[in-house]
């Protein structure tokens, strides 16, 4: 038989390996577990019933209790106790007993009977000595465990029905006639606390206990929570009970602390009350108190010494714009300005506090991390802000809270007691003293300067550094603490713990080194910016002249260590913390050795700016012979290499010499990538000599920045209208940037105006002369940038004041005198004027008189009508200074350095100072070295070294006058100054060529010398004697004929 293709009565097969039976066996099982579970659920349901039922009936029984046993109260003793006497706080009277029974806090009757009990309790106790009496007859050791109890629940009532009613706390209860106490219920509780908690009653320490261990601290911190700090002065009455209570708790925690393990009762006052907002303008008398009775440096000590067990024990923030460490911190810097006025004030409170304040200050949000925001470019450390963090904002009062810790007083109390130990403050006379400090002093100088430290990255840094400078006088005690180190030859160890964070294992022997140098560099760097020239080298103020070159020593070799031997772990550390958090990244050992190179360079810059004005020391001493070796100098020409980077953050420890050779070396590299094979890429113009600033600004000030810096041709027209002879193979154009400069930077040309010492600055009333003189400005900054990028010394002497905005540099009052000396003089007689500044007659207004018109510009807004006292002169004397310095020229020295910045980048010449940067832009003033010139010579057309026409013509320029010689230079290369560096770098070789034979008639001896600028070529006929050579090189070199001349 055939299959019929029907699958239906195929006999199934299981194929997971079990029979239909098996299966059955599971769904059973299945089935009862599922049964069994229902039934536990029913009988677990069944069983929270009963007791549910238990409780609700419980209850429902205490409370039918509580009625009839308030009822019974209410017939024996009033509706609200008003018939009790002292008689009912007996053990056998059920007064206490019923009342702390039935007592219930959401009932207003039981809350006044409450109060009439306390109003009784306070009468009946102050009626007699012996509160033991009014509680037994007997013996109290027989009836304690009744009394003790009783008191507790009643302290706790008390506690308990404050803190319901807290709300109400800021309006007058309305206190029923029937009490025999007038006042506030609240003012009854909570004099009642503070008695039966008194040290003087038996049961006051079980009793405070008891408390502590029902949250009495927390809901003491709810209570001042409610309280506005305005309440301070408004309700009077309440404040003094709740600072009674403080106080005594405060007491209890420092002299009679429990045996208390666990940190969260370790630390539970100073936890929940110190960090509420704003402490003591809720209560004042409470700061007064704690300071004054010392307990407030006892509570600073404990959280010295167990600060990470501490913090965490704060409790959560009251509100989000209130963290509970900013408001621990700003009261701890609040109290700590009264403790640190006190006469009694020890150092170790000065030890623990700082070490404390810079501990919270370092667990500040990211937000509160902008001082760099408040300060200017010159005191600006280049601390980043982060990012994400600028949308939040500090809360105001928080902010001002935290400001404490720059307030004139406070710095000045702080430093006063830092240096108060050994005999430091006597080592201010006694200079010479070199003994090392002790262990305290170490200890308290550590923590205070890690603490000024933070409070730099923190806090407004002018302000600090003002009164830290003028109110602390910290400079002279600071520093004598650090040349006592430096003299004896071993810097303390400093054991200063940080955030943990990248490099934090910073020995302490560095950190003895850097903590004082973070707090001295920035102050004594503030106080250069306003220390005119009198007080630093006549006064000797605030340093003397041998201290400050003991400073340049000491700031030198840190320096060096810093940023030379430290480098490469630096380096390697400061890229992993780029993306650390703000707090890290400053709050660490990197970020003060960070802030110390910075700031340390910083200063030694303005040690060397004044010392290249009128020196106090050698140049020498700047330098670190370490750097001077030709391994530099093959690291300064690569990027990103250490020698780069010291030469951009610490320049003045590479003598002059070296940093011109570094700066050679990256103009030519500059010029050499930018030289085109191409002639036709090349720019050429043509100039009028009687025009040349208008054409060379009609040509060049259109030219973008690629072919500025490429090569120019120029072809002159003479007067007559004829272009002159000569091929310009950079001759040419060297003659016409001498010119060029010579015109358009002289005065009579109106954009520039010239000191009593002949020195030019930009003409501050340039627009009346010309209209587009701004542009004119942008033109002669491109000018100078491509003399100074081609390596073309021209003879511009420039103001130093000037040439400080070339480097983006700000003036101050000791930069004056080189734009005009006698209103230095004049600023500094009002100054140092004893008598009464407004006797003066003058105002916060400054004249200008340009051209014959007088126009009265206010320094100040409304300055007119605010006339100088003694309070404001020193700002009207810094406010005068710079108007005159910075921004009577701002705009003309602004469009100058936008032109002379598209040839010479800023870190080329930030490596020298404004005196150096004048050499680089018109060489030395020592005049042509001849000896120099004859080394570095090459000969040619049969003239040799010892040719006699070669000898001659050394002898004779020898003899010429330096003027003549300059004229000489320009000349034979079209510039009258020689290279920087040397002959030795002047390209081409200067090369003198015989320009007729040996034999040659005398007609032919006739002509003139002539040279070839574009080849630095001298053409040298071979003269008979050095009459015939003296008489024709100065007819060549003063005819002035120009190209013309064959």
């Amino acid at each position: 038989m055939f299959f019929p293709g029907d699958a239906a009565s195929r006999r199934k097969v299981a194929l997971g390996g079990r029979s239909s039976k098996e299966q059955d066996r599971q769904k059973l099982l299945e089935q009862t577990r599922l049964e069994r579970e229902q039934r536990q659920r029913r009988r677990l349901c069944n069983h929270s019933a009963i007791v549910i039922q238990k409780f609700f009936r419980g209850r429902r029984a205490v409370a039918a209790e509580r009625l009839a046993l308030r009822h019974k109260f209410c017939a024996t003793f009033g509706e609200l106790g008003q018939k009790a006497d002292k008689s009912v706080f007996k053990i056998q009277c059920s007064y206490l007993p019923q009342l702390l029974y039935f007592f219930s806090l959401n009932n207003s009757n039981d809350f006044w009977c409450l109060v009439g009990a306390c109003n009784l309790l306070l009468r009946s106790l102050s009626e007699t000595d012996n509160a033991v009496s009014l509680f037994t007859d007997g013996e109290y050791t027989a009836e304690r465990a009744i009394i003790e109890h009783r008191v507790k629940r009643l302290a706790r009532l008390c506690l308990l029905a404050i803190n319901q009613h807290r709300d109400t706390f800021e309006s007058k209860f309305v206190v029923p006639a029937s009490l025999l106490r007038t006042g506030n219920g609240t003012e009854v509780l909570l004099d009642t606390i503070f008695l039966l908690t008194r040290d003087n009653l038996l049961w006051s320490r079980a009793t405070l206990d008891y408390l502590l261990h029902k949250d009495l601290l927390f809901i003491l911190r709810g209570l001042l929570l409610t309280l506005k700090a305005a309440d301070a002065t408004t309700l009077p009455r309440e404040m003094p009970r709740l600072e009674n209570i403080l106080f005594s708790l405060a007491l209890r925690d420092v002299q009679r602390p429990l045996d208390r393990k666990d940190p969260q009762s370790k630390f539970a006052f100073s936890a929940q009350i110190l960090s509420i907002p704003l402490l003591w303008q809720r209560s004042p008398t409470f700061k007064q108190v704690a300071v004054s009775q010392g307990l407030w440096a006892q509570f600073i000590h404990m959280i010295a010494e167990n600060y990470s067990e501490f913090l965490n024990t704060l409790p959560p923030a009251s509100a989000p714009s209130f963290p509970s460490k900013i408001c621990l911190l700003g009261n701890i810097l609040e109290a700590s300005g009264s403790a640190l006025s006190q006469s009694d004030v020890t150092v170790q409170l000065v030890t623990d506090f700082a070490n404390v304040a810079r501990y919270l200050m370092e667990e500040l949000p990211p937000y509160y991390f902008k001082s760099a925001e408040n300060v200017t470019d010159d005191t600006e450390d280049g601390m980043e802000i982060d990012e994400s963090a600028l949308s939040m904002v500090p809360e105001p009062v928080l902010e001002q809270q935290l400001r404490y810790a720059s307030h004139p007083d406070f710095l000045r109390n702080l430093v006063r007691v830092t240096f108060s130990q050994g005999n430091l403050l006597r080592n201010v006379q006694n200079a010479s003293n070199s003994e090392p400090p002790s262990e305290t002093e170490v200890a308290v100088i550590s923590a205070t300067c890690a603490f000024l430290y933070a409070s730099f990255v923190v806090l407004p840094r002018s302000v600090v550094l003002t009164n830290l400078a003028y109110s602390a006088q910290l400079v002279p005690q600071l520093w004598h603490y650090i040349r006592r180190c430096h003299l004896s030859g071993r810097w303390p160890a400093m054991a200063v713990v940080w955030r943990t964070g990248p490099d934090g294992s910073t020995g302490a022997e560095l950190l003895g080194a850097l903590l004082p140098l973070a707090a001295f560099c920035p102050v004594y760097s503030y106080m250069l910016t306003t220390t005119d020239n009198e007080e630093f080298y006549e006064q000797q103020r605030p340093l003397k002249l041998d201290d400050a070159v003991q400073l340049v020593l000491i700031l030198k070799e840190a320096i060096w260590q810093l940023r030379w031997i430290l480098a490469p772990k630096l380096s390697a550390v400061g890229t992993t913390m780029q993306n650390m958090d703000t707090q890290v990244k400053h709050m660490s050992s990197q970020g003060v050795r960070q802030f110390v190179s910075d700031a340390s360079s910083r200063l030694l810059a303005e040690l060397h700016d004044r010392n290249s004005r009128r020196q106090f020391t050698s140049p020498e001493t700047f330098h670190a012979r370490e750097a001077i070796d030709e391994s530099f100098f093959s690291q300064a020409e690569g990027e990103n290499s250490r020698a780069r980077e010291l030469l951009r953050q610490a320049p003045y420890l590479i003598p002059f010499s070296s940093r011109v050779r570094v700066y050679t070396s990256q103009v030519s590299s500059a010029r050499q990538s930018n030289s085109s094979p191409h002639p036709f890429s090349r720019s050429r113009i043509t100039i009028r000599r009687d025009r040349i600033v208008e054409d060379a600004f009609a040509q060049l000030n259109a030219l973008q920045e690629e072919f500025l810096r490429g090569t120019i041709r120029v072809s002159f027209v003479n007067e007559l209208g004829v272009e002159e002879a000569g091929v310009d193979g950079g001759g040419i154009f060297k003659d016409f940037m001498e010119n060029i400069t010579k015109a358009a930077f002289d005065i009579q040309y109106g954009l520039f105006k010239e000191t009593a010492d002949h020195l030019l600055y930009p003409n501050p009333a340039s627009h009346m002369v010309h209209d587009d003189h701004l542009s004119y400005f942008e033109f002669l900054g491109k000018v100078l940038g491509k003399a100074m990028f081609e390596g073309i010394l021209v003879d511009i002497p420039f103001a130093p004041f000037f040439l400080s905005k070339l480097r983006k540099k700000h003036n101050y009052l000791h930069d004056l005198p080189s734009l005009d000396p006698e209103l230095y003089r004049s600023l500094l007689f009002i100054k140092h004027y004893e008598g009464d500044i407004s006797e003066l007659g003058l105002y916060f207004v400054i004249n200008d008189n340009e051209y014959g018109e007088q126009i009265e510009v206010e320094l100040l807004p409304g300055g007119k009508d605010m006339p100088v006292n003694n309070t404001n002169v020193i700002r009207y004397i810094h406010l005068v200074a710079n108007y005159r310095l910075n921004s009577q020229i701002r705009q003309q020295s602004s469009y100058f350095l936008h032109g002379f910045q598209q040839l010479i980048k800023p870190e080329w010449i930030d490596m020298f100072n404004e005196h150096e940067l004048q050499v680089l832009i018109s060489g030395s003033h020592e005049g042509m070295d001849v000896n120099d010139l004859r080394t570095n010579v090459h000969y040619a057309g049969g003239y040799h070294e010892h040719h006699p026409v070669i000898e001659m013509f050394w002898e004779v320029l020898k003899t010429l006058d330096s003027n003549l010689q300059q004229k000489f230079l320009k000349f034979v290369t079209g510039c009258s100054r020689g290279p920087l560096l040397g002959f030795k770098y002047l390209e081409p070789q200067f090369c003198i060529q015989r320009a007729a034979p040996e034999d040659a008639p005398d007609e032919a001896l006739d002509r003139l010398p002539t040279s070839a600028t574009c080849m630095n070529l001298l053409k040298l006929p071979p003269y008979k004697s050095k009459e015939a050579i003296r008489e024709k090189l100065l007819y060549s070199i003063t005819a002035g004929a120009g190209f013309d001349l064959s």
